[in-house]
């Protein structure tokens, strides 16, 4: 058992609203930093009024699509979450709720309050999901997100390990709430490979419609160079079902606490056996061993996702989605490189990795102004935009993105042909 995160996740019971009270104490102006205001519809443009007689914000956005199909254009990456208030089967490490745990009660708060969805502990599946429907109707009729399960940590033996899961989203709910609203939602499974019926439960998911797989190795422990898993992955293969699995360091979920085993370069297994694998945010943040050198030593994560993106052998299989890549955690660096390299924009994929969007503090776009990546005008408007459609501010930051001229291609967000 990993120690370290058991003191995390148990280390002692007292006052139930820790991270409520602190934040209510903070100054009006420190709140409003990492707080979802959660408005509805648009808001007016901070800038102008259109002349058109259209509103300006609205202009705005109609040349932001100019080029795309709504009809292509999928969000690769989008949570579910809940507490299992509705049935949902959906679960929460009582850390998050319960105890003097003032950072976990934080994460915890600071996530459903990005999703608008932290009003009432007995309506947080409702709340979760009807919000999301209320952003995505902004949105042109078409353009769809992919809602992710996500499954239990388990042991070398496929044994569930309830203290190591952050979170549990099941299968059976991802597809019910997609099924509720297909035209603007598809679901991704996510099975932990050691269970026992690990290919019986990929069976009933593929049947069931999941348009994709969902694994994040260092929460969920799962080392993607195990002998064991290749039915699994010649399954994958077979379907072409893609595997979206998250590589770099891993902060908002952490589980089984196993960074090691989120090495960009294990990926090479999967990619071997034909699989398509999604690495999800590029690898864009931490580090990882360099095992390709001769001294292995640590390097970025996403010096390793490039290397492999750059090896001829993955170019039929090997994606990133670019879910996160422009937070305010990332580096100019990463900015600048995913702009730039065009070359790899045929198998880079739009995702918001919903509800991150909606926590200010991870969205700041002074960065990216002083970067040179967007305008202060274009800046004011994202931001506007954050505090009602989060969604839309990140799709609209990642179509207005520049480098020297450069931006992103349509093709990055249109994604649906690889689904």
């Amino acid at each position: 058992m990993n120690n370290t995160l058991t003191r995390r996740h148990a280390l002692c019971c007292g006052a139930a609203a820790a991270a409520g009270l602190f934040t209510s104490l903070l100054p009006a102006p420190a709140q409003a930093a990492w707080r979802n205001p959660c408005h509805a519809g648009l808001p007016d443009d901070p800038l102008q009024q259109a002349t058109t007689g259209k509103p300006a914000l609205e202009a705005w956005l109609a040349t932001l699509w100019q080029g795309l199909n709504p009809e292509q254009v999928w969000d690769v990456h989008a949570h579910l979450l809940g507490n299992g208030d509705s049935g949902s089967g959906c679960t929460l490490h009582p850390s998050l709720t319960q105890g003097f745990n003032p950072i976990e009660r934080m994460r915890h708060q600071v996530i459903l309050n990005g999703a608008c969805a932290g009003g009432s502990p007995q309506a947080v599946d409702r709340a979760y999901v009807q919000r999301l429907h209320a952003l995505a109707e902004q949105f042109p009729q078409g353009a769809r997100w992919l809602l992710f399960a996500f499954d239990h940590a388990c042991d070398e033996r496929g044994d569930v390990m309830p203290d190591h899961t952050t979170f549990h989203v099941p299968n059976a709910y991802a597809a019910a709430v997609a099924g509720a609203m297909p035209q603007r939602f598809a679901w991704v499974a996510s099975i932990h490979p050691y269970r026992p019926d690990a290919l019986a439960r990929l069976e009933q998911a593929h049947a069931q419609g999941a348009v994709a797989l969902k694994w994040l190795p260092s929460a969920m422990n799962i080392d993607l160079r195990r002998t064991s898993l290749r039915p699994f992955y010649e399954r994958l293969a077979r379907w072409k079902m893609p595997l979206i699995v998250h590589c770099g360091e891993e902060k908002a979920v952490p589980g089984a606490g196993r960074d090691e085993l989120g090495n960009p370069l294990h990926a090479r297994v999967p990619l071997g056996l034909g699989v398509r694998v999604v690495m999800a945010h590029c690898a864009s943040l931490g580090h990882a061993l360099d095992t390709d050198a001769k001294r292995p030593r640590e390097t970025t994560a996403f010096s390793l996702f490039a290397r492999l993106m750059d090896e001829p052998a993955h170019r039929e299989l090997l994606l990133g989605d670019i879910s996160a890549v422009f937070q305010s955690n990332r580096t100019p660096e990463v900015w600048r490189t995913i702009l730039q390299r065009q070359d790899w924009h045929g198998r880079l994929l739009h995702g918001s990795d919903y509800p991150l969007p909606g926590v200010p503090l991870l969205q700041r776009t002074a960065p990216l102004v002083k970067a040179g990546l967007i305008t202060a005008q274009e800046a004011a408007r994202v931001d506007a935009l954050r505090g009602h459609n989060p969604l839309l501010a990140d799709w609209a930051l990642k179509r207005c993105a520049r480098v020297a001229g450069v931006g992103l291609r349509n093709e990055v967000f249109e994604t649906r042909r690889w689904f």
